[in-house]
């Protein structure tokens, strides 16, 4: 079977961010499944592609399997877009690429620009380990009581949020976990790139004096600094991490919190740079 599907990336703003392998890809193959065929003929028209399109979105996916399926079959090269960014990233596809591998074929990623990478490359909280977790549910109650699955959950969490609930996800941030680190990153690698760091309350300050901002959507990262399981940070560990860094630079305060306390060094080294944070903005 010489039947291939790729995933193909494409930029989620500026359109010169598409790679090389992409632009080649996309000129080679038979045809592009894309997600609203208007807006991928934009991109390939900036390439001066000329290609044959057919629409796959949330809601004629399965009925494109088995059409792909065939295609594929006769041997053709296929190549899957989103709108913007990664496919199947809280985009169309996954159906698809299950049944491509099901049925034999090869799946191949042309990897490119993603706004979850982005974001979390440029936020500044903490990358070693982070979570995606998409649009959360409409109603409210659903929403909060995700938001409280994630209270306790290390790492940075990563959602996507409409203009028209962004306020909302703030407040119920507020509510759960008032304490956290929280981003917005919006126009991602646009001429209005902007990014809004802060507590969901000095966000949502933000909005009240610029409401503007709240149009677009966001890349919404949350980090809150919670207890290890086997090396717990507990408040009085904080609070001596507090008190040395009033009298010394950050890596030396780290550096005698790990003496004093026995706890690991990359857990405290964490919680300074947190603190250090907190107390830039109050300065």
């Amino acid at each position: 079977m010489s039947g291939v599907l790729y995933i193909v990336a494409t930029p989620i703003g500026n359109l010169d961010d598409i790679t090389l392998r992409a632009i080649e890809i996309l000129r080679t193959v038979d045809l592009v499944a894309a997600e609203d065929t208007r807006h991928s003929q934009h991109l390939l028209s900036h390439l001066g592609v000329s290609k044959k399109m057919l629409s796959l979105h949330e809601h004629n996916e399965r009925d494109r399997i088995q059409q792909i399926l065939n295609y594929l079959e006769a041997g053709q090269q296929i190549a899957l877009v989103s709108d913007a960014g990664t496919p199947l990233i809280s985009d169309p596809g996954f159906p698809l690429v299950r049944a491509t591998i099901e049925a034999g074929f090869r799946v191949i990623p042309i990897p490119g620009v993603s706004s979850i990478i982005t974001a979390l490359s440029a936020a500044g909280l903490p990358t070693d380990k982070f979570s995606f977790h998409g649009f959360l549910p409409h109603k409210n109650a659903e929403r909060v009581k995700r938001l409280e699955s994630l209270k306790n959950s290390d790492g940075t969490h990563v959602l996507l949020e409409s203009t028209h609930r962004i306020e909302r996800l703030l407040q119920q941030i507020m509510q759960v976990m008032p304490e956290s680190q929280v981003v917005l990153a919006k126009e991602l690698t646009k001429r209005h790139e902007t990014f809004i760091r802060g507590s969901a309350e000095q966000c949502l300050q933000v909005f009240e004096q610029d409401a503007l901002l709240k149009k677009g959507e966001f890349v919404v990262l949350i980090y809150q600094l919670i207890a290890d399981k086997d090396d717990s940070v507990d408040l009085d560990a904080e609070k001596m991490l507090a008190l040395l860094m009033q009298e010394m630079p950050l890596k030396k305060a780290v550096k005698l919190a790990v003496s004093l306390s026995g706890l690991k060094k990359n857990e405290l080294y964490k919680m300074a740079l947190v603190l250090s944070g907190n107390q830039h903005k109050e300065d």
